[in-house]
């Protein structure tokens, strides 16, 4: 079993930043991959990005790229999620998750592990 917390979320105007943590506890898989989604309510959950258990692969959704940078430290069992220039439609609860086989794309089912989520609130 993995528990995963999130933690960084809050309130920030848009152009700013926030990063968000994904704290890992339990089971660790050496081929996984993690990832972040956000949702908002009466939407599907969206992929955001995620990382490879070494790292060498990333991923993001075409709306977040060059805004966004998924990053882990495996010592700390962590995956961060450095979010910059937010606009107001990034405004969702965001959770991360594990897939245990590793990356196996963008859709939610195919992730094994998730966080409660953390809301992230960005004003205009």
């Amino acid at each position: 079993q993995v528990q995963l917390v999130e933690s960084g979320g809050g309130l920030v105007q848009a152009g700013g930043s926030l990063r968000l943590s994904c704290a890992a506890s339990g089971r660790t898989f050496s081929k996984s991959a993690t990832g972040w989604f956000r949702q908002v309510p009466g939407k599907e959950r969206e992929f955001v990005a995620a990382i490879t258990w070494s790292g060498g692969s990333i991923y993001y959704a075409d709306s977040v790229k060059g805004r966004f940078t998924i990053s882990r430290t495996n010592a700390k069992n962590t995956v961060y999620l450095q979010m910059n220039n937010l606009k107001p439609e990034d405004t969702a609860v965001y959770y991360c998750a594990v897939d245990e086989i590793g990356y196996s794309g963008t859709y939610p089912s195919m992730y094994d592990y998730w966080g409660q989520g953390t809301q992230v609130t960005v004003s205009s």
